[in-house]
């Protein structure tokens, strides 16, 4: 009974890893992309740098899911 209830709560924390790295790395990107174009450059580049790092987050947010998908301890 102890055993499953240790694996339950190893997976919760394996798929809120998972959640949480995906929003992060999607903010991130968003974050940055949106104070380049607003404090950086004035607003001169809007929208556009904010969209290429909003694409950079999600591909580093896919690239993170696919390390944790390989990780042989789970």
């Amino acid at each position: 009974m102890a055993g499953e209830r240790q694996e339950v709560w190893k997976l919760l924390t394996i798929f809120g890893t998972i959640g949480m790295t995906m929003v992060f790395s999607v903010f991130i990107g968003l974050g940055i992309g949106y104070f380049l174009d607003h404090k950086v450059f004035d607003g001169r580049t809007a929208p556009w740098l904010t969209l290429i790092f909003l694409g950079f987050g999600i591909a580093a947010a896919f690239k993170n899911l696919y390390v944790l998908s390989q990780r042989k301890d789970l």
